[in-house]
């Protein structure tokens, strides 16, 4: 990060406090965290819908990069780490609306697990209702059950990265690079269902920081 870097404001009437010098990895690990618990804190605490619709739609308008450069680098098993995963999974989301939704429909066929029904997902699940979803669980991390919204991502990308895997075997003969992507994104989806659900039992019992 450059040192002439600052935060911009979330919302109205709040901002970020800037600092220099973010190479100091001590530093860069408590503006993270002392960020997202002040972006929930406020979202949480304000009872205002604008306030909320402005934080669920954020990165359409700036991007993934102010993000970023507050909690990317945050461990998987910390507030600031989970807020970032959410809003990864909303961006795949909107992304791809079409193509995440044909593979969260295959993983809801194939599973026999309980995770279609925690992520809440009408059926069918087409491309407008995916990217409803994503917004309902952002949203409720700041303005609902904050740990329910966890395991609603993660049984989302559960759900997501089994339609990923089932569709990569129907690719594997045909079109061999087609079916290693699609095995690569379940493998990173796995990975972030694994962290979210970890996230969310932090949370049940107040260890999430």
């Amino acid at each position: 990060m450059s040192d002439d870097f600052h935060k911009p404001a979330l919302f109205g009437g709040f901002e970020f406090e800037s600092f220099v010098g973010g190479e100091d990895p001590a530093k860069v690990i408590r503006i993270a965290h002392e960020s997202a618990h002040a972006l929930l804190h406020r979202a949480r605490s304000s009872g205002d819908p604008e306030i909320v619709d402005r934080l669920v739609h954020y990165t359409d308008e700036h991007g993934l990069d102010a993000l970023a450069e507050l909690w990317a680098r945050s461990a998987s098993n910390t507030l600031p780490g989970a807020l970032w995963r959410i809003y990864l999974v909303r961006l795949l989301i909107h992304q791809d609306p079409a193509g995440v939704s044909l593979l969260f429909q295959r993983g809801a066929e194939v599973l026999s697990t309980i995770d279609p029904v925690v992520v809440g997902a009408p059926t069918p699940a087409g491309p407008d209702e995916i990217t409803e979803l994503a917004d309902r669980i952002l949203r409720g991390v700041f303005d609902g059950d904050f740990a329910l919204a966890l395991d609603r991502a993660a049984a989302f990308c559960r759900v997501t990265a089994a339609g990923a895997t089932s569709v990569a075997d129907d690719q594997d003969a045909a079109s061999p690079d087609r079916a290693t992507e699609l095995t690569t994104r379940a493998l990173r989806l796995t990975t972030t269902a694994n962290e979210l659900s970890v996230c969310a039992r932090l949370a049940r019992s107040d260890g999430l920081d």
